[in-house]
C-alpha cells in the first residue's frame, strides 16, 4: 500500500535499500485494482456520463445511451433516435495524444427536473448526428421515445468541445438550456467533419428553451466569438449566485497547441435573453516554464465558494516534454472570478465595452496554498465533507487520488484510494453517487467503476483511524475497527461512531494515575461505547499468569483496577490490562522492563514506565511517588522534547535546501552530472541506480534528492557507492506511481538538476507467442505486455534445472528472448517464464517443450536453369516456425553449398512440407544432380536431411535388362490377376448401385406418401415494413442508394419550410398538359434510358404521393398515349416490358394503392408461404457454401450429392442475459438439428426453436453467441473451423459439423453470450466445402466403410422426388396464397383493380378491338405481371425479413406457375420439359379456370362512380402525407428538366396554350440558379 507521506512530523532517513520482500508485499497492497469493485463495460468508449437522483446512472459511448443503476448492473440500451442495431461508432475514433481532448459523439448528458413538483424527471442529450442534435428523454423510461429534439444545438465534430447546464428561470419557472459549443473549426484540417448552419459560424453560446416544439428553433440569444478569433474548447458549465459559467480555452485542434490562457466567461441566468457578463483568465502556471494552458478538467465545491481546475502544459509528440510539473491542480475562489471578469471583446463580440484600447484580461491568481503539481493529473472531483474540502483526483496511468485540504485550504500529499490494473487513463469527468457519498464512479476507456471514496479498513487503531484526518472515516465502537459512517451498525445511536472532528484524544485508551501514595489506578478514558451490560477489567502478571487485580462495575460506569504500592511488584515486568463490556474488548500489553535506565522523560514514558518529576527519574508504575510529581503522559515531557529536538540534516528523512558554498571558497570543486541510468523504474525501487559525471571521488557527502508531487515530502538518499571519479551508484527506494525530478547534492551544496525520473507499475504480461517450442531450444520468443522496460532479468524455470537466465531484448511493450537448450531432460516439459524486478519474480505464463521436429526426406527439383526448389518433409507437430526461425543450406558437388530462401510451410493430413528456393544460378539442372544432403537448423537444432541417390549410369546399364524380364513376367501375372479382381469389382459396383437406386426409389416413393410438414400455425406477428420503406423498396428495387435520401422523419417539417424555387417547380408540375408534354419530350431523347425513365416515374410518384387524384389523371392521359403508339404494332405487347415512364408509372401506382389489401388479405397466407418453405428446405440437409439443398422445388438448387444424414435430439440450455431477463421465458428447450448441420445451422436452428417455444427472440444476434458441449463437468466450444476440422489433400478446409463433433441424442448444449469480439456473417472463400466436396474428394471413401463407393454412383435424377416432396409440402399453403390474391372478398374488388380494369375495357371498346384476348393481356400486364410478381419474387419488400438465393430460386418457380395461371396460351409440355415448369403442370389448368372467373367477376361488378374513386384516393393521398421527403423529389425531377432543357422549351413553344407554362419554368429556372449563386444546394 501506498503510504502517504505528510509535512509533519519528520520522518527518520530512510534506509539505504529496502527490504525487497517488504516493498513488494506493500506493491502488492496497494490500493484495490478492482477486486470487489463493480464494473460495467460498454462496447465502445465512453464519451460522457452523469448520475440522477434517483433513477441511476447513465453513459453514452458511440451512438447508445445506456442506462445503469448505482450497482452498474444494465437496464436498458438506446441508439440515438432509436434506430435498430448495436451501439458502434458510425466512424472509428482513435484516442488523440494526451492531453489533448477527446473525441466522441456523444455531446451532452444532463438530468434535470428531478425532484421538480409535478414534474418527471428529464435527460437532455447532444449528440454529433444531424449536424448537432439533441433529444429530451424521459428520465424514469429511456424506452420511451424522445419527448422534444432538435439539430444544431450541440457541436458535430467529434473532437469539438459542448458544455451546458439546465436552469430554471422567469416567471412561468420554465427550464433553459445554456450551451457553449465548438460549431465550427477554423483550422483547413478539421473543417471537413460537418457542416453547421450558417447562423451558427460566429456562435459560442446559445440559450434555449427546452419546453418549446423543438429545441432548434426556440433559441433565445446567441454569444458570438470575436471576429477572426480561433477555436474555444469548452470544459464545463455550471451555475453559481446567479449566473452561468463556462471554463475553457483557446485551442487549435488542428496542431494541438492552446493559443491563449485558460479563461471563464460568464452569463447571466435568466430567461429570455442570454446577457454577457464578462470573462476573466485564469493562470495556473507556477512551477513550469511555459505556463499550463490547457484545461483538463472542471469542478465547482459550492459549499465552500470554489472552483477546481486541472491544467496541462503541452507534452510535445510521443510525451517527450512530460515532467513532473506538467499538469497541476489550482483553486479559485469564485468571488474573485467574479468581481474580476470584464465586459470586453477579447474572445467574444460584446456591444457594451468598459474596456481601454489594448487591454489584456487580468489573470485571476489561484489559492497558492492549495495549488497541487503532479507530472500527469487528468481529472477532478471536489465536495466538502464535515467541514473538510475533499478533492479526487484521476491520473493518466489509472490512478484515483485523494488530497483533503486543511483548515487554510492547505493541499497534503495525496493518497492512491484506487488503481486501475490496465493503467487506462481516467475519463475527465468524476460522479460521486448521488445517495451514497461513500462512493464515486470512476470512467476510463469503456470501463466504469463504482469505488469507495477511502480505505478506512487500512487504519488499524482508532488513534490511526482519526489522526488520519480523513473525513470519510471514523472509529466504529461496535464493530471496533475504521469504517465508513454508514457500515457503523448500529446506526441509530450517534455515540458508536467516533469522526475526525472528536480528535485522537476522544479514542478509548488505557491510562495509568497515581490515585494517593499507595496506590495506583488503572482505567479507561476516551469515548466508550453505551453499554447495559456491566464492566469487567482484569491486570495479568504475564510472567506467572497471576491476577494481580480484578473489578467489575454495573452499566453505566466504568471499571476501574487499583494497584496498592508494593515493593514486590517492581519485579513484575510485563502486565496484560483488559477491560471488556458484552462483546467490547479492549486489551494492552504494558512492558516495565529497566525503567530505571531511562535518564530522559520521553523515552521513559515511551516504555510504559512512569516518570516522577521530583525525583527526575524513571521508575516502574506501581512504587512509590508522589501523586503530584507522577507522570505517564507524553505531553508533560513536551518542553523537554522541544528543547533537545535535534535539527535534521541534509541527509536524514525531509530535506530542507541549503544553498551555502562549502567549508572552504578557495578550494571550489565543480561537480558535472552527466546522466542517471535508467529513467524508468518499478515501484519496487531500483538497487543500482548509476549517475555518470564527473569529480564525484572528491565530495565526502552525496545525497539525491527525489521530489514528486508538490505536496508530498521529498525523499533523500545517500550515494551507495562511488564506483570511480565519474560513476557513482544509488539505492532508490520503493514508492507510489508517478514521475520525479532528480537532483544531486554535492557537500551540502546548491542541488544539481538531473531530469525526470519515473516510477511505474510492475510488468505485466498478456502473451507469449509461440508457446511451444522444440527441446533443444534456440527458437525465438516474443512476450507481448507492458511496462517491460524496468525488467532486470528474465528466468525460465525448470522442475529440474532451476532458473536459467535468459538474455532478452525488452522494449516498452515486448520482450524477446530464444529459448534455452533442455537437451537431456524428458521430452515434454512444461516450464515458466518468470520475470526478475529487484527481488521479486513474477510469473509470465509457460512455455512448453516438445520432442525435436523429425525430418523424413527431401527434394530438389530444377525450375528452368537459373532456380532450383527444395521441398524438406517433416512429421506433423505443433510447432510455430517462422522465418527467423529456419535456416537451410543446400550441398552438392565437392562440398560446395548453396544457401536457400525459405517461401512457406504447407501442412497436409500426414506430413508438412517445407518449401524453400534457391534463386539467381545458371547450372540448376547440374546442381540438381550432383545434390546429396540438405542441412536445417532451427534454432539449437542442426541436421541433415538426406535425398534418395540416384544410381550411376553403368550400374543402370547393367541391372535394367534383368529388372526388364522381371517386370515383363510380373506384368504378365499381375495383368490376368487385375483383369480377375476388375471383373469382380464391376459386378459388386453395379450391385451397389442397383441397390442404391432401388433404395431411394422406394424412399422418395414412401415420403411422398407419409411425409407430413409440421406447419406451425401461430408464427407470432408478421413482420410487415412500414409503408414508407415497402413503397421505397418498390420504386426504387435496384437503386438502393436513392432510398436513404428520402427516409427523413417529415412529421416535424414546417409546410412554409419549403423554398421559393421548390415550390415554383411543384405549382408547375401540378400543370397537366406541362407534365404530359415534359414526359413525352423526355422519351424521345436517345440517351433518356430506361433506367432514367423509371426513376423519373418513381421521382414523380413521390412528388404527387399526397396528389393521388392528380397522379391519376396522369396516368390516364400517358396510358391512352401508349395505346396509340401500340396499336399501330401489336396491341398484346403493350404494358409488357419497362421502357417507358407510364409503365413503371403504372407498377408505382399499384402499389400504392394495393398496400392495404396487400398487408391485410395477401400478406399472412404469402408470410406463411415463405415460412413454410424455410421450414422444408431446413428439414434436409442444406450445403453452407452453396445453398444448395436436398429438398427445393428448383432443380438448378437441388443438392443431389446428398450423404447420409439423421436427426440429432440437443437439449439447449439458453445462458440468462440482461437483454432478455423475463421470468417465464423457457430456458431449456429440446432442438432437432441434423448431424451433417454445421455450427452455424444448428445455431439458426436453435435461435427459431426459441422463437417458437416463447413467442420472442433471444435478444443476441447469432454472431454474438457460442455454443457448447457440456460433457460431465467439461465443456468445449463448437466451432464451424477449428483446430480439429479435416483439411483435405488440395488444402480445402471441411466444416465441422454436429456429426463430426460426435454429438448424440439428448446430449446438453450451452447458449452462451461470446465475450471477445464478434464478427458479422461470415462468408466461406472457395478454401472450404460442406457437404459437396472437391471434385479430386468425390470418388474417395469419406464415410468409412459402409459408405464405400457412393458418391461414385450419385445421379441427380435419383432425388428429382425430392421437388415434388416439397410442392407437396407447401401446397395448400400456395394455394390459400393465390386464392387470397385473385378472391374477392365480400364480392367487392379493391378499387385500383375495379377502376384500371373498367378503364382497359372502355378503352378497348373505344378503339374498336373485340378480340377478347387483347383486354386479357392487358389486364394480365398491368396486374400480375407488373405488380403480383413483384411481389411474389421479393418478399423482403413486402416484410423485415432476409430473403436468400435459394429462396429466391423457389418463388422463381412460383412466380412462373403464377403467371402461367394468366397465359392463354395452351402449354405443350413433353417428357423433356424443364422440370420448373412440369413441377406445376397438373395445376394450371385449374387456376387458370379460376383465373378466367376473376376476370368475369370482376367485369360483372357495378362500375365505380368518379366520386367514389376520388374518395378513395383523397384518402389514401391523406394516409400518407408527410411520409416522404418531396423536396428531394422535386430536386431530382429539376435536374432532369434542366438537363433537357433547351429540348422542353422549344417543345413548349410549338405547343399551343403553353405559354404561360413556358414563362412559369423560364422563372423556375431563374430561382434556381439563384439559389445555386448562394450555395444552398
Amino acid at each position: 500500500m501506498e503510504v502517504s507521506r505528510r509535512k509533519a512530523p519528520p520522518r527518520p532517513p530512510r534506509p539505504a535499500a529496502p527490504l525487497p520482500l517488504l516493498a513488494y508485499l506493500l506493491a502488492l497492497a496497494a490500493p484495490s485494482r478492482g477486486a470487489d469493485e463493480p464494473v460495467w463495460r460498454s462496447e465502445q468508449a465512453i464519451g460522457a456520463i452523469a448520475a440522477s437522483r434517483a433513477d441511476g446512472v447513465f453513459v453514452a459511448s458511440g451512438s447508445c445511451l445506456d442506462q445503469l443503476d448505482y450497482s452498474l448492473e444494465h437496464r436498458l440500451s438506446r441508439l440515438y433516435r432509436d434506430q435498430a442495431g448495436n451501439c458502434t461508432e458510425p466512424v472509428s475514433l482513435a484516442p488523440p495524444a494526451r492531453p489533448r481532448p477527446g473525441s466522441s459523439f456523444s455531446k451532452l448528458l444532463l438530468p434535470y427536473s428531478e425532484g421538480a413538483a409535478d414534474l418527471q424527471g428529464l435527460l437532455l442529450t447532444g449528440w454529433t448526428f444531424d449536424r448537432g442534435a439533441c433529444e429530451v428523454r424521459l428520465l424514469g423510461n429511456l424506452s420511451h421515445s424522445s419527448l422534444r429534439n432538435g439539430t444544431e444545438v450541440v457541436s458535430c465534430h467529434p473532437q469539438g468541445s459542448t458544455a451546458g447546464v439546465v436552469y430554471r428561470a422567469g416567471d412561468q419557472n420554465r427550464w433553459y438550456l445554456a450551451v457553449a459549443a465548438t460549431y465550427v473549426l477554423p483550422e483547413p484540417e478539421t473543417a471537413s467533419r460537418c457542416n453547421p448552419a450558417a447562423s451558427d459560424r460566429d456562435t459560442a453560446i446559445a440559450l434555449k428553451d427546452t419546453e418549446g416544439r423543438s429545441l432548434a428553433t426556440e433559441e433565445l440569444g446567441r454569444l458570438k466569438l470575436r471576429g477572426g478569433a480561433g477555436s474555444l474548447h469548452f470544459v464545463d458549465a455550471f451555475l453559481w449566485n446567479g449566473s452561468v459559467y463556462f471554463p475553457y480555452y483557446p485551442y487549435n485542434y488542428t496542431s494541438g497547441a492552446a493559443t491563449g490562457w485558460p479563461s471563464m466567461v460568464r452569463i447571466a441566468q435568466s430567461a429570455k435573453v442570454l446577457q454577457f457578463q464578462g470573462q476573466a483568465a485564469l493562470d495556473c502556471g507556477h512551477g513550469h516554464p511555459d505556463g499550463r494552458r490547457l484545461l483538463l478538467s472542471s469542478s465547482l465545491v459550492e459549499a465552500l465558494g470554489v472552483w477546481a481546475g486541472v491544467f496541462s502544459a503541452a507534452t510535445g509528440e510521443g510525451q517527450e516534454k512530460r515532467s513532473p510539473a506538467t499538469t497541476a491542480l489550482c483553486l479559485f475562489r469564485m468571488s474573485e472570478i467574479q468581481e474580476r471578469a470584464k465586459s470586453c471583446s477579447w474572445d467574444f463580440q460584446t456591444a457594451e465595452q468598459n474596456c481601454k484600447e489594448g487591454e489584456q484580461p487580468e489573470r485571476v491568481q489561484p489559492i497558492a496554498s492549495s495549488t497541487l503539481i503532479h507530472s500527469d493529473l487528468t481529472s477532478v472531483y471536489g465536495t466538502v465533507v464535515m467541514n473538510r474540502t475533499v478533492l479526487f483526483l484521476g491520473t493518466g496511468d489509472g490512478q484515483l487520488l485523494k488530497v483533503i485540504l486543511g483548515e487554510n485550504l492547505t493541499s497534503n500529499c495525496p493518497e492512491v484510494i484506487y488503481e486501475i490494473k490496465e493503467e487506462t487513463p481516467v475519463f475527465y469527468k468524476l460522479v460521486p453517487h448521488p445517495k451514497k457519498n461513500i462512493y464515486i464512479y470512476l470512467t476510463a476507456g469503456k470501463e466504469v467503476r463504482r469505488i469507495r471514496v477511502a480505505n478506512c479498513s487500512k487504519h488499524k487503531s482508532c488513534t490511526e483511524c482519526l489522526t488520519a484526518t480523513d473525513p470519510h472515516c471514523g472509529w466504529c465502537h461496535s464493530l471496533q475497527r475504521c469504517t465508513f459512517k454508514e457500515d457503523c451498525v448500529p446506526l441509530d445511536n450517534y455515540e458508536n461512531w467516533l469522526d475526525i472532528s472528536s480528535g485522537a484524544k476522544k479514542c478509548p485508551q488505557i491510562n495509568l494515575f497515581r490515585s494517593s501514595e499507595d496506590k495506583t489506578t488503572v482505567t479507561v478514558v476516551g469515548s466508550l461505547p453505551p453499554k447495559r451490560s456491566e464492566w469487567k477489567c482484569v491486570v495479568k502478571n504475564l510472567d506467572t499468569g497471576r491476577e494481580l487485580c480484578k473489578g467489575r462495575s454495573p452499566p453505566g460506569s466504568v471499571c476501574t483496577c487499583n494497584m496498592p504500592t508494593r515493593a514486590t511488584y517492581k519485579d513484575v515486568l510485563a502486565v496484560n490490562v483488559t477491560f471488556s463490556s458484552g462483546s467490547w474488548h479492549l486489551s494492552k500489553r504494558l512492558n516495565f522492563t529497566n525503567c530505571s535506565s531511562f535518564r530522559e522523560c520521553p523515552a521513559c514514558i515511551g516504555t510504559d514506565c512512569a516518570w516522577c518529576k521530583s525525583e527526575r527519574k524513571c521508575i516502574h508504575p506501581f512504587t512509590a511517588c508522589d501523586p503530584s510529581d507522577y507522570k505517564t503522559n507524553q505531553e508533560h515531557c513536551q518542553v523537554a522534547v522541544e528543547k533537545r529536538a535535534p535539527s535534521k540534516t541534509a541527509g536524514g528523512g525531509r530535506f530542507t535546501e541549503n544553498r551555502s558554498s562549502r567549508a572552504n571558497p578557495g578550494l571550489q570543486q565543480v561537480f558535472y552530472i552527466k546522466s542517471i541510468e535508467p529513467r524508468k523504474i518499478s515501484t519496487l525501487g531500483k538497487s543500482n541506480v548509476i549517475v555518470t559525471g564527473a569529480n564525484f571521488s572528491q565530495a565526502s557527502n552525496i545525497t539525491m534528492i527525489l521530489k514528486g508531487t508538490s505536496t508530498c515530502d521529498k525523499d533523500v538518499i545517500q550515494v551507495s557507492h562511488v564506483l570511480n571519479d565519474t560513476h557513482m551508484k544509488f539505492s532508490l527506494p520503493s514508492s507510489r506511481k508517478e514521475m520525479k525530478d532528480v537532483c544531486i547534492q554535492f557537500d551540502g551544496g546548491n542541488c544539481t538538476s538531473v531530469g525526470p525520473l519515473s516510477y511505474i507499475a510492475l510488468p505485466h504480461c498478456s502473451l507469449i507467442y509461440p508457446a511451444t517450442t522444440w527441446i533443444s531450444g534456440g527458437q525465438n520468443i516474443t512476450i507481448l505486455g507492458r511496462n517491460f522496460d524496468v525488467i532486470d532479468n528474465l528466468i525460465i524455470s525448470h522442475d529440474l534445472k532451476g532458473n536459467i537466465n535468459v538474455s532478452e531484448y525488452c522494449m516498452a511493450t515486448s520482450c524477446r528472448f530464444s529459448a534455452p537448450s533442455f537437451k537431456g531432460s524428458k521430452a515434454r516439459a512444461n516450464v515458466t517464464v518468470k520475470l526478475r524486478v529487484q527481488e521479486t519474480y513474477l510469473d509470465c505464463g509457460s512455455l512448453q517443450y516438445l520432442e525435436d521436429p523429425r525430418f523424413t526426406g527431401c527434394r530438389v527439383e530444377p525450375e528452368g536453369d537459373t532456380e532450383l526448389e527444395v521441398k524438406i518433409q517433416k512429421e506433423n507437430d505443433d510447432f510455430n516456425i517462422s522465418k527467423t526461425d529456419i535456416e537451410i543450406t543446400l550441398f552438392h558437388g565437392e562440398n560446395k553449398q548453396l544457401n536457400c530462401s525459405f517461401e512457406n510451410i504447407t501442412r497436409n493430413q500426414d506430413l508438412t512440407i517445407i518449401l524453400c528456393k534457391i534463386k539467381g544460378i545458371t547450372n540448376a539442372n547440374s546442381i540438381d544432380t550432383s545434390s546429396k544432403k540438405v542441412r536445417v537448423k532451427l534454432g539449437n537444432l542442426e541436421l541433415y536431411v538426406e535425398q534418395e541417390t540416384v544410381p550411376t549410369t553403368w550400374y543402370f546399364l547393367i541391372v535394367l535388362p534383368v529388372l526388364l524380364v522381371i517386370v515383363i513376367f510380373a506384368a504378365v501375372g499381375v495383368t490376368r490377376h487385375k483383369s480377375k479382381e476388375l471383373s469382380r469389382k464391376q459386378s459388386q459396383q453395379l450391385e451397389l448401385l442397383e441397390s442404391e437406386l432401388r433404395k431411394e426409389i422406394r424412399d422418395g416413393f414412401a415420403e411422398l406418401q407419409m411425409d407430413k410438414l409440421d406447419v406451425v400455425d401461430s408464427f407470432g406477428t408478421v413482420p410487415f415494413l412500414d409503408y414508407k420503406h415497402f413503397a421505397l423498396r418498390t420504386f426504387f428495387p435496384e437503386s438502393g442508394g436513392f432510398t436513404h435520401i428520402f427516409t427523413e422523419d417529415m412529421h416535424n417539417r414546417d409546410a412554409n419550410d419549403k423554398n421559393e424555387s421548390l415550390t415554383a417547380l411543384d405549382a408547375l408540375i401540378c400543370n397537366k398538359s406541362f407534365l404530359v408534354t415534359v414526359i413525352h419530350t423526355l422519351e424521345k431523347q436517345k440517351n433518356f434510358s430506361v433506367k432514367d425513365r423509371c426513376l423519373f416515374a418513381s421521382f414523380l410518384t413521390i412528388a404527387l404521393q399526397t396528389k393521388l387524384v392528380y397522379l391519376t389523371s396522369i396516368l390516364e392521359v400517358l396510358t391512352r398515349d401508349l395505346m396509340e403508339q401500340s396499336s399501330n404494332m401489336q396491341p398484346k405487347l403493350m404494358l409488357r416490358r419497362t421502357e417507358s415512364v407510364v409503365e413503371k408509372l403504372l407498377t408505382n401506382w399499384m402499389s400504392v394503392c394495393l398496400s392495404g389489401f396487400l398487408r391485410e388479405t395477401v400478406g399472412e397466407p404469402f408470410y406463411l408461404l415463405v415460412t413454410t418453405l424455410n421450414q422444408k428446405i431446413n428439414k434436409g440437409p442444406v450445403d453452407v457454401i452453396t445453398c444448395k439443398a436436398l429438398y427445393t422445388l428448383n432443380e438448378d438448387w437441388l443438392l443431389w450429392q446428398v450423404p447420409e444424414f439423421s436427426t440429432v435430439a440437443l437439449n439447449v440450455v439458453f445462458e440468462k442475459i440482461p437483454e432478455n431477463e423475463s421470468a417465464d421465458v423457457c430456458r431449456n428447450i429440446s432442438v432437432n438439428v441434423l448431424d451433417c448441420d454445421t455450427i452455424g445451422q444448428a445455431k439458426e436452428k436453435i435461435f427459431q426453436a426459441f422463437l417458437s417455444k416463447n413467442g420472442s427472440p433471444y435478444g443476441l444476434q447469432l454472431n454474438e453467441i457460442g455454443l457448447e458441449l457440456q460433457v460431465g463437468t467439461r465443456q468445449k466450444e463448437l466451432l464451424d473451423i477449428d483446430s480439429s476440422s479435416v483439411i483435405l489433400e488440395d488444402g480445402i478446409t471441411k466444416l465441422n459439423t454436429i456429426g463430426h463433433y460426435e454429438i448424440s441424442n439428448g446430449s446438453t448444449i450451452k447458449v452462451f453470450k461470446k465475450i471477445a469480439n464478434f464478427t458479422t456473417d461470415v462468408e466461406y472463400s472457395e478454401d472450404h466445402c460442406h457437404l459437396i466436396l472437391p471434385d479430386s474428394e468425390a470418388f474417395q471413401d469419406v464415410q468409412g466403410k459402409r459408405h464405400r463407393g457412393k458418391h461414385k454412383f450419385k445421379v441427380k435424377e435419383m432425388y428429382l422426388t425430392k421437388l415434388l416432396s416439397t410442392k407437396v409440402a407447401i401446397h395448400s399453403v400456395l394455394e390459400k396464397l393465390f386464392r387470397s390474391i385473385w378472391s374477392l372478398p365480400n364480392s367487392r374488388a379493391p378499387f385500383a383493380i375495379k377502376y384500371f380494369f373498367d378503364f382497359l375495357d372502355a378503352q378497348a371498346e373505344n378503339k374498336k378491338i373485340t378480340d377478347p384476348d387483347v383486354v386479357h393481356i392487358w389486364k394480365t400486364n398491368s396486374l400480375p405481371l407488373r405488380f403480383w410478381v413483384n411481389i411474389l419474387k421479393n418478399p423482403q419488400f413486402v416484410f423485415d425479413i432476409k430473403k436468400t438465393p435459394h429462396i429466391d430460386g423457389c418463388l422463381s418457380v412460383i412466380a412462373q406457375a403464377f403467371m402461367d395461371a394468366f397465359s392463354l396460351t395452351e402449354q405443350q409440355l413433353g417428357k423433356e420439359a424443364p422440370t420448373n415448369k412440369l413441377l406445376y403442370a397438373k395445376d394450371i389448368p385449374t387456376y387458370k379456370e379460376e383465373v378466367k372467373s376473376y376476370y368475369k367477376a370482376i367485369r360483372d361488378l357495378p362500375p365505380l362512380s368518379s366520386s367514389e374513386m376520388e374518395e378513395f384516393l383523397t384518402q389514401e393521398s391523406k394516409k400518407h402525407e408527410n411520409e416522404f421527403n418531396e423536396e428531394v423529389a422535386l430536386t431530382e425531377i429539376y435536374k432532369y428538366i434542366v438537363k433537357y432543357f433547351d429540348e422542353i422549351l422549344n417543345k413548349l413553344e410549338r405547343e399551343r396554350g403553353l405559354e404561360e407554362a413556358q414563362k412559369q419554368l423560364l422563372h423556375v429556372k431563374v430561382l434556381f440558379d439563384e439559389k445555386k449563386k448562394c450555395k444552398w444546394m
